[in-house]
């Protein structure tokens, strides 16, 4: 996913972060200068839905203007994965009935 919160800011007049804050505080949503920052200028690893939803509100876009999807990176990802999966075969676990274990030392 790509996070497009600067792009679409910018559509809307909003040229800096503390601007974008201010407007949100102004609907309700307080957040830090920290995460402001960090939404303003990296792609988060998590973003709560209320969150959205007001950023949303305020940039009069949807999320799907906000989260850009980036198929090839998820190609990129599983095709490997899927190539070891088929070259390396999975060990037979079997259970070994009749053998004690042994006792955990003391």
């Amino acid at each position: 996913m790509r996070w497009n919160l600067r792009m679409k800011a910018a559509e809307r007049g909003i040229w800096k972060s503390t601007e974008m804050r201010r407007r949100l505080a102004e609907v309700g949503l307080e957040i830090s200068a920290g995460k402001m920052s960090t939404l303003w200028t990296t792609t988060p690893t998590t973003i709560r839905l209320d969150d959205l939803d007001v950023i949303c509100a305020v940039l009069e876009c949807e999320p799907t203007d906000l989260l850009i999807r980036e198929p090839e990176k998820v190609t990129a990802r599983t095709a490997p994965h899927e190539e070891t999966q088929t070259a390396v075969a999975s060990p037979v676990v079997a259970p070994r009935f009749g053998q004690r274990r042994t006792v955990p030392p003391a």
